[in-house]
């Protein structure tokens, strides 16, 4: 492999990057069955990608992307914060019933309450969630759960997938996002399979639910690992979660995280050891593209040389970022981390 760091324009356009290098880079977080996909697009996906699912119909797309291109598509089933407003955590007797219960002021906003009502699905069980969402992690032994997590600040549309989306005064309570995330990740433990977590302004919640699962798990919670995706963390709780959990990964995206110059301070902070690379998006086309755009970013933070060629078998001390990246995601999959945390395998740009 050369040693020669790539030009900023070819390392910038992942269409001029070796197919060869491509095969090694693992979008840790993306949401294709988002948008329309076509078999062609498909082919041409130079990529690994980590397919979110986000609600019920969503579990049976990423199902039906991961059984059509196993070698391209790890899926990933779970229940977004999002929509956790879906879920009934006890039973109902009617539909408004569970809504009114979820949404403690619809009745100051009951004009927005009446427009909205009949536009949500009927209330799912949580134990029926689980009972799919275990169904479908059996299916695929290298399944994860995803996307799961925990939101402050988001508000319910009347219409997700309207353009733009039309906000409501109605938000999910927290403490209702925690049980159904609770329940998800109780399940992936048992099972011994990882995480992808979505965390919005709920830094400490997180803080805490990660020790409380410390606590109640032990060594069965460190089979498993789990990557907060799109880290909005600072650079030191980011080091605090690092020091207390060694099963914990961090990945960003240009989506979401490049909107703040913090991302680099972060990666900066971050382990060598400890960093993936995602692109957060749902248009399949774009994925490799953006993915790529992180995995520059963190060569350029990270001082780590992007790869245009792949030769095996290479001192580590000739790894390029893709090389690292790749040994992180093997990491992240393998699980059964130790219970204390390992000494720096003496990685460049620590």
């Amino acid at each position: 492999m050369s040693t020669d760091l790539m030009s900023r324009e070819s390392s910038a356009s992942v269409s001029l990057v070796a197919p060869e290098v491509l095969r090694h880079v693992v979008d840790v977080h993306c949401h294709p069955t988002d948008s329309e996909i076509s078999p062609n697009t498909m082919d041409k996906l130079p990529i690994t990608i980590c397919a979110m699912a986000t609600r019920m119909e969503d579990q049976r797309l990423v199902r039906d992307l991961a059984t059509a291109y196993p070698s391209k598509v790890m899926p990933c089933f779970g229940y977004h914060p999002w929509f956790t407003h879906w879920i009934a955590l006890k039973p109902v007797h009617s539909k408004e019933e569970h809504y009114r219960g979820i949404f403690a002021n619809s009745e100051q906003n009951a004009e927005e309450f009446s427009r909205l009502l009949p536009l949500l699905p009927d209330p799912i069980p949580l134990e029926d969630v689980i009972s799919d969402l275990r169904r479908n992690l059996q299916k695929f032994p290298n399944a994860m759960l995803g996307e799961v997590g925990l939101d402050r600040i988001s508000r319910v549309p009347y219409d997700y997938f309207a353009a733009p989306r039309e906000l409501t005064p109605f938000v999910i309570p927290f403490e209702h996002q925690l049980a159904v995330l609770e329940a998800q990740m109780e399940l992936a433990v048992k099972l011994g399979r990882h995480i992808s977590m979505h965390s919005v302004k709920a830094q400490k919640a997180t803080c805490d639910l990660l020790q409380q699962m410390q606590r109640k798990y032990g060594e069965q919670w460190n089979r498993v690992s789990l990557d907060l995706h799109s880290c909005g963390f600072s650079p030191q709780m980011w080091k605090d979660v690092e020091g207390r959990h060694v099963n914990v990964f961090l990945s960003l995206s240009t989506a979401i995280n490049s909107r703040s110059p913090n991302h680099r301070a972060l990666l900066a902070a971050c382990s060598p050891s400890r960093i993936l690379a995602e692109s957060d998006f749902h248009q399949i086309d774009q994925c490799a593209q953006r993915a790529w755009d992180m995995v520059v970013t963190i060569a350029e933070v990270k001082g780590w040389q992007v790869e245009t060629t792949w030769e095996e078998d290479l001192d580590e001390n000739h790894w390029g970022v893709v090389r690292h990246l790749e040994e992180n995601w093997k990491t992240f999959q393998k699980g059964n981390h130790a219970t204390a945390p390992k000494k720096s395998r003496g990685r460049k740009g620590v």
